[in-house]
């Protein structure tokens, strides 16, 4: 009973940690935008973080803008005034005619000679700011009249910053436990000579003289390769010395390949395991091979360096998927929605610390890219209108505009619950 009950609450908690990760980014992602528009002085109405009903919320007596913290803390959003450039000023209303008091009124008749008094309406009140028509000056600062390379610059610093933060995380990832890499756990005997085979607990750094960071990397490499070919690798290998001990060292080895490599997209790996030499288990899942992670450290400027190439690399295979996705080569079930993201991410953040800076790493450099792909009701897509207008010298019909980015924010929501639903089928 405590046991499962110890259990539920661990699950809890790394949920609640993958909710966590989220919500920092969107946060970091809509901080981006309101900074940059603060630097390049655009009119912000308000900084929400989370979605739904207010918890708390504040208005700046300077600039009138509001900051809450919403309900739902699965989003956030950087309101600008003007953003969608539909607002239509409202119509001062008409002053409203002078009406005498009963003092004026029952007032005995000035004599001659002697100056006319008048009698002055009150001054009116003026609205606070941020209350009433807005003002010319105010108009000036809102987004859709400012300069679209300005507009620019705001819609693509919420990415710039998910992805600083990203590399930022990485870089204290690799420097704290090292970088993670594709390791043999168990390799499968054979009667191939031992100088041209992986052994057990042989971690790959290189393959074909280019450096290894993703799995993807390891397919790219052998892809198209023919069995009996050997391929040069580079590898971490484990050593015991007489007195038991055990240490590690670098090495170049020639693999001699025990299958054709045949990659047909990015999740299919079966080829290369089994040209490798990577031992299969069955299982009552359907089977897996025995391959293994194993963090290992680089010298300084070699893991800084690592951390961009690697961060570079998590984007590049985002738009692997996508064409692999355009041409049929993937399926959908490949795909994971914002239920199966969570639950990857509670996984992976809840088994250590180094887990929890590779996903939240990870995530980063995917909301950066995602959110900067040419898809209706992202910043991409807004960037493109933008760009659009500034050629033509004339903005996209406005309102036709909004109507693109609501069908799309409609048919990503759809889509997202949809591969969330593909997951379970």
């Amino acid at each position: 009973m405590v046991n499962n009950l110890l259990s539920a609450w661990s699950t809890v908690g790394s949920v609640l940690l993958a909710i966590l990760i989220l919500l920092v980014m969107i946060t970091i992602h809509e901080l981006g935008h309101y900074l940059a528009g603060k630097i390049l002085q655009f009119k912000i109405d308000e900084f929400s973080i989370g979605f739904g009903p207010a918890l708390y919320k504040r208005r700046s007596k300077k600039t009138g803008e509001v900051f809450a913290l919403r309900l739902i803390p699965l989003g956030g959003y950087c309101a600008f005034a003007g953003e969608d450039g539909l607002e239509e000023p409202p119509e001062p209303a008409p002053p409203e005619p002078f009406a005498e008091t009963a003092q004026t009124q029952n007032a005995p008749a000035m004599s001659e000679g002697k100056a006319e008094q008048t009698v002055h309406p009150p001054e009116p009140a003026l609205p606070a700011e941020g209350e009433g028509p807005p003002t010319e000056q105010e108009k000036a600062h809102w987004f859709v009249n400012r300069k679209p390379w300005q507009r620019i610059i705001v819609l693509a610093a919420g990415a710039l910053m998910n992805y600083l933060l990203a590399v930022v995380l990485i870089i204290i990832c690799f420097f704290a436990f090292g970088q993670t890499m594709v390791a043999v756990y168990e390799a499968e005997p054979t009667a191939i000579p031992a100088a041209y085979c992986l052994q057990d607990r042989d971690i790959l750094l290189e393959a074909e003289g280019r450096s290894l960071y993703l799995t993807t990397d390891v397919a790219k490499a052998l892809n198209g390769k023919k069995e009996g070919e050997r391929v040069s690798f580079r590898i971490s290998r484990l050593f015991t010395n007489e007195a038991g001990e055990s240490y590690r060292e670098e090495m170049d080895v020639e693999v001699q390949l025990r299958a054709d490599v045949v990659v047909e997209n990015s999740a299919d790996f079966s080829s290369v395991w089994r040209a490798l030499g990577i031992r299969y288990e069955e299982t009552e899942e359907g089977g897996s091979y025995l391959l293994a992670s194993a963090a290992y450290r680089f010298g300084f400027w070699e893991t800084l360096g690592r951390s961009f190439v690697y961060s570079f690399k998590i984007a590049g295979s985002i738009f692997q998927i996508l064409g692999e996705l355009f041409t049929g080569k993937l399926g959908l079930s490949v795909l994971g929605g914002p239920v199966s993201t969570i639950a990857i991410t509670s996984q992976v953040a809840g088994s250590s610390l180094r887990g929890f800076l590779e996903i939240a790493g990870y995530i980063g450099v995917n909301l950066a890219v995602f959110n900067l792909l040419p898809i209706p009701a992202l910043d991409g897509s807004k960037i493109v209108f933008t760009v659009i207008e500034w050629i033509r010298g004339k903005p996209v019909n406005r309102k036709v505009e909004a109507i693109i980015h609501f069908a799309g924010l409609v048919l990503l929501l759809g889509f997202a619950v949809l591969v969330d639903i593909l997951q379970f089928v």
